[in-house]
């Protein structure tokens, strides 16, 4: 996962305030439930210290959040009375929870991302189509196109002399439409630098479609005959396709670094445990992280306030590099900001999936003489 969408919360430390609530808004007194849950929030942050403006900030980002259908969570981070960020998240957390720290408390919220995996889905019939897409750090886009041709869209059995004059104007039409809807889901899919383009809709119109992609973006298209633009189509069969197009996109990432994780490993130039990590980390060395996701850890890291990459098990060794404060932190929130900082990237893993000293380790982007030697 990379994690750049989340640099701007992690420059500089300081009182920050991070919360994750059911935001799901589906009885009659849906409203009231969220503000009382929020409130519960409210009290435990303010035991915690949190300054009253903060909290005013947040209390408006809660109330004021647009509601959606379904079931979802929200999580909200501020400091020094604003809110930096709001996400939607696509499910409320296990529970709801609020913490004041020097470093925003970001793994709920990666916990539920880090399997996304950005992509364009296209909906498209014979005068143009809808376009949605997901970003990496799960922000959605949509865009509606309208083809250039208008006329003719529909072969008509005209008789005659005309009759394939017709015909081959309608085929004319439908491919203009079908190169501009292509040209703006390329444009998207390089917004959002997506992974996949899953089209479907009308069949004709899907098959021209993928042919009028530029080249780079041809091997990436899942094509289906499911979805139709027409009032009240059912898009459930199409929105099943995209998720498991993601999903499988999702599982051969995570299967690639534990490959590399495991070669690495087996010549000993793979990162292994947290001290090791850490040190690589420092170095600029990583290229990912691959972390067992264990919610539970109480485990601390030490952190420079004003560079990301300073990070250690051991404040001595901060304070030897010319760091007059260190500042104690979770070590998941240092990770986080070491890996986002260092230009790394971060995969979770189940505890079973691969086994890892202390529940971390890290694919090198290089190994060093310190690294060969274990």
């Amino acid at each position: 996962m990379n994690l750049d969408f989340l640099r701007p919360l992690l420059d500089t430390p300081g009182s920050w305030v991070s919360v994750y609530l059911d935001a799901t808004r589906a009885g009659e007194n849906a409203d009231h439930e969220v503000g009382l849950r929020w409130r519960a929030q409210r009290e435990r942050l303010a035991g915690q210290g949190a300054d009253p403006a903060t909290l005013e900030a947040v209390d408006a980002a809660v109330r004021d959040h647009p509601y959606q259908p379904g079931r979802y969570g929200l999580a909200v981070f501020a400091r020094d009375g604003e809110v930096a960020l709001v996400e939607t998240l696509p499910a409320p957390p296990g529970v709801d929870e609020a913490d004041l720290a020097p470093l925003p408390h970001l793994m709920p919220l990666i916990r539920q991302r880090h399997a996304e995996v950005p992509y364009v889905r296209v909906l498209i019939d014979r005068t143009g189509a809808e376009l949605d897409a997901l970003s990496a750090g799960g922000v959605p886009r949509h865009r509606e196109v309208t083809g250039s041709a208008t006329f003719p869209l529909r072969k008509v059995n005209a008789g005659g002399w005309s009759h394939r004059r017709y015909q081959q104007a309608a085929e004319e039409s439908w491919k203009r439409n079908a190169g501009d809807v292509a040209a703006a889901a390329a444009d998207l899919a390089e917004a959002v630098d997506a992974e996949v383009i899953v089209v479907g809709g009308d069949v004709r119109a899907v098959q021209t479609f993928a042919g009028r992609l530029p080249r780079r973006w041809q091997d990436r298209v899942v094509q289906t005959d499911a979805g139709s633009r027409g009032a009240g189509a059912d898009e459930s069969a199409l929105d099943d396709v995209t998720v498991q197009a993601v999903a499988e996109l999702a599982d051969r990432h995570a299967g690639e670094v534990i490959d590399r994780y495991r070669a690495q490993r087996a010549g000993d130039t793979a990162g292994h445990g947290l001290t090791d990590v850490v040190t690589r980390l420092q170095r600029g060395q990583v290229d990912t992280v691959l972390l067992a996701d264990d919610p539970s850890s109480t485990d601390t890291l030490w952190i420079a306030p004003d560079d990301p990459s300073l990070i250690s098990v051991d404040d001595h060794v901060l304070r030897e590099a010319g760091v007059a404060e260190p500042c104690r932190v979770r070590a998941d929130a240092a990770l986080v900001r070491a890996v986002a900082g260092t230009g790394a990237r971060l995969v979770l893993l189940d505890p079973d999936e691969v086994e890892l000293e202390h529940g971390i380790g890290a694919v090198l982007r290089y190994a060093d003489a310190d690294t060969a030697a274990g």
